[in-house]
């Protein structure tokens, strides 16, 4: 089952649960999915899904610290539920060693030797762990290996 099949089924769960909360969280995802499809007119596959999951939770995340900042803990707390929600749609996270595990394979296999060839190697990792990994982490750990 795809990502958009299961987010259709969860909309209808919800719904019939009368649980308002993650309904929203998950009728949000939905349109935003429905938007970048009508937008490029294409249909998006789960790796595209993906990606406008990520920005989503990256959004959600950046509400989360200026809510802080306001002492707004209701709003914190709305922010997080849709964090939870849109989570269970992301596939498992690599963790720092298969990370680096496979940052290393990337470099031996373009034979990245300095900076100049970063672009390459962030580019292949992209396509390998996109949504598993924090990308900007993996960056920073490519420059350190690169150095």
């Amino acid at each position: 089952m795809s990502i958009k099949q299961t987010i259709s089924e969860d909309m209808k769960t919800f719904m019939r649960a009368k649980d308002t909360a993650r309904l929203g969280a998950v009728r949000l995802l939905h349109a935003s999915i429905k938007q970048k499809e009508v937008d490029e007119r294409i249909e998006l596959s789960d790796d595209q899904v993906l990606t406008v999951i990520q920005k989503m939770l990256k959004q959600r995340k950046d509400s989360i610290e200026a809510y802080q900042k306001a002492n707004r803990q209701d709003l914190i707390d709305q922010e997080q539920l849709e964090i939870d929600v849109l989570t269970k749609y992301m596939p498992e996270p690599l963790t720092d060693g298969e990370v680096r595990t496979i940052i290393d394979e990337v470099i031996a296999e373009v034979n990245a030797t300095d900076m100049k060839d970063m672009g390459k190697v962030v580019g292949v990792l992209k396509s390998k762990i996109a949504g598993r990994a924090d990308m900007g982490q993996v960056s920073k750990t490519v420059r350190e290996k690169l150095t």
